[in-house]
């Protein structure tokens, strides 16, 4: 079993628990202790193992931190393959980063000042806008009942194909 599916296994069992909430609640304040010890170039570990030792977490943990910003990654880490002594990469784009961040609604990861040493508070309020607009649905103007059919047959959209709308 790879400590992937360890973390995955970890963090099942702590979904599952009577006292889920209290240890999701403490997983996410350790994780953004990690992402400030990250975005302050702190962090320099080369394995997973080092990575739970620099960071005073359990190996599972340590990878469900890869997991979480592996798609913010310039290398993305091979998760599935790690073992503790595989080497990894944290080099991470800082603006795939933040985009994923907001993405996935972390504003206690988003909002950290330490993104202040990486973007500039107008790209980080683009970058923002930017994921914000790509998830927004936009419907085409409405079609009246007297406005000509949009099939080209030139009748009234009542007419026409308005006539099978109830």
């Amino acid at each position: 079993m790879s400590i992937y599916e360890d973390w995955r296994a970890y963090a099942e069992k702590h979904s599952s628990a009577p006292d889920a909430q209290k240890f999701w609640t403490a997983y996410l304040e350790r994780e953004k202790h990690f992402y400030e010890k990250l975005l302050r170039g702190e962090i320099e570990a080369k394995t997973p193992g080092a990575l739970a030792q620099a960071l005073g977490v359990p190996q599972e943990e340590a990878v469900g931190f890869l997991d979480g910003i592996n798609e913010s990654l310039k290398a993305a880490n091979e998760l599935e393959a790690l073992t503790p002594e595989t080497e990894i990469s944290l080099d991470y784009d800082p603006e795939k980063l933040y985009y994923n961040m907001v993405a996935a609604k972390a504003e206690w990861l988003y909002t950290l000042p330490e993104w202040e040493d990486h973007l500039t508070k107008e790209r980080r309020a683009a970058l923002y806008k930017e994921q914000k607009r790509s998830t927004t649905v936009v419907k085409g103007p409405k079609i009246g009942r007297n406005d000509p059919c949009p099939c080209g047959s030139g009748k009234k959209y009542k007419k026409c194909c308005g006539r099978d709308v109830a």
